[in-house]
């Protein structure tokens, strides 16, 4: 998705650089070029939008089950350990399934699902109304089993239902570049 922006936005600077010979630009080449910037725009809204789940009118919206999600981490830059923190704060009982741990770069993504620590299985894991569960990620097991994680700079943790209904995502920074500032 993103190296599709990325090449529509060169392409359409490519554009106005083979244009430098004119004088001056039309009234109507200017509307044609804005408009094809709205249309291009639109297009990359709904498509980042697409792969979110609509919502159903079959589900109850009062039993809707909410859960908050935290991630924080030990350091600012380069942490050791994540904490991942699960609440449960909906009026009905919520089965988790596996987190999904996502190191993502501008090109380059990897996903782990996290089974639980110290070989220890936790998932799938029924949080009944008003608990929370704590799990600790240490990042140095997935370092050691892929060294190219350590130069991408973020981090996201989603949680979903064992039906596959995502419940909710947090991201963190684990060190700073140029482009999330």
């Amino acid at each position: 998705m993103k190296q599709v922006l990325i090449l529509l936005f060169f392409l359409t600077f490519s554009v106005s650089a083979m244009a430098q010979d004119e004088v001056g630009p039309e009234g109507h080449k200017l509307i044609w070029f804005a408009l094809v910037l709205v249309v291009a725009g639109i297009v990359a809204f709904f498509l980042a939008n697409s792969g979110k789940s609509k919502p159903s009118f079959k589900i109850s919206f009062f039993n809707k089950p909410k859960v908050h999600v935290e991630l924080t981490k030990d350091r600012m830059y380069y942490p050791d350990f994540l904490e991942l923190t699960v609440t449960n704060t909906g009026k009905t009982d919520v089965d988790i399934d596996t987190p999904l741990l996502v190191f993502s770069g501008m090109w380059y993504s990897r996903k782990f699902k996290l089974k639980g620590t110290n070989n220890n299985h936790y998932y799938p894991l029924y949080l009944m109304q008003g608990q929370n569960h704590t799990l600790n990620i240490d990042l140095n097991r997935f370092y050691g089993f892929d060294r190219t994680l350590k130069k991408l700079p973020r981090v996201r943790v989603v949680v979903s239902e064992v039906s596959g209904k995502r419940l909710g995502s947090r991201k963190v920074l684990l060190r700073k570049t140029l482009f999330n500032v």
